[in-house]
């Protein structure tokens, strides 16, 4: 039975929720500090316990404190690139330990990129001057390290240009492991590196022409080509062991 007029529970927590985490966001709350009591939250919200409990359940579970029985709550991340990054480097370790989940950072670019350039192409976002300037770094590219980093770099400058913070944040913390396989597959003898600028040039052509469709299509053909490559450099690793 819902009683008219009783306090709504969810509102009840919810400022505790939204100030804390503004606090932490903003700085103002630094990571290692502790939060009040549950008693002293409850008084400076004029709130229960229980519902302070159910603010600071939510706020563990979006990663920003972290509960110990009888201990205050503790502040453990300040901002999203601290906790990507932290995401990033368990990627790195997954890396280290099989070279065959490099494949599987192929799906997620095939994810993140075919939804980048196929936006790009409807006219959302504006293309970034960055994403012109790495063809041209890749055109002009004397060796396999400048061109694995002008090839990268053309991948992060569309994926910003699109305009979205965190798919930008989550890009740049996994940027290195991105040029580091880029180098490795520029390496297999069956790419040349004409036809890889050449894959770069239709893709750009495609976004500045409007083509939703042709764009995911070849950005799809790029990510399938490079992961091929992979596959190939991380067989000829093993070989050789």
């Amino acid at each position: 039975m819902v009683i008219q007029g009783a306090p709504d529970r969810e509102k009840l927590h919810a400022s505790v929720v939204a100030t804390i985490e503004a606090e932490i966001l903003s700085g103002e709350l630094k990571v290692g500090a502790r939060l009040p009591s549950e008693a002293e939250l409850a008084r400076r919200f004029s709130i229960s316990t229980r519902s302070v409990r159910e603010g600071l359940q939510i706020l563990e579970t979006k990663g920003l404190v972290r509960r110990r029985h009888g201990e205050r709550a503790e502040v453990v991340r300040d901002d999203v690139d601290q906790f990507l990054g932290s995401l990033a480097t368990t990627v790195k370790t997954l890396f280290a330990e099989d070279p065959a989940y490099l494949v599987q950072l192929m799906d997620v670019r095939r994810m993140f990129e075919l939804e980048v350039v196929g936006r790009l192409a409807a006219g959302e976002g504006e293309i970034s001057a960055d994403v012109e300037a790495a063809l041209s770094d890749l055109a002009a590219a004397k060796d396999f390290g400048h061109y694995a980093e002008a090839d990268a770099k053309f991948h992060r400058a569309l994926v910003q240009s699109l305009g979205n913070e965190i798919l930008s944040s989550v890009y740049a913390n996994l940027y290195g492991l991105i040029t580091d396989v880029i180098r490795l597959t520029s390496r297999v003898p069956s790419k040349t590196q004409a036809e890889g600028v050449a894959e770069h040039q239709a893709i750009f052509k495609s976004i500045r022409s409007g083509d939703v469709e042709q764009s995911r299509a070849l950005m799809r053909e790029h990510i399938d080509n490079s992961t091929a490559y992979l596959h190939q450099a991380i067989d000829a690793a093993n070989k050789g062991h």
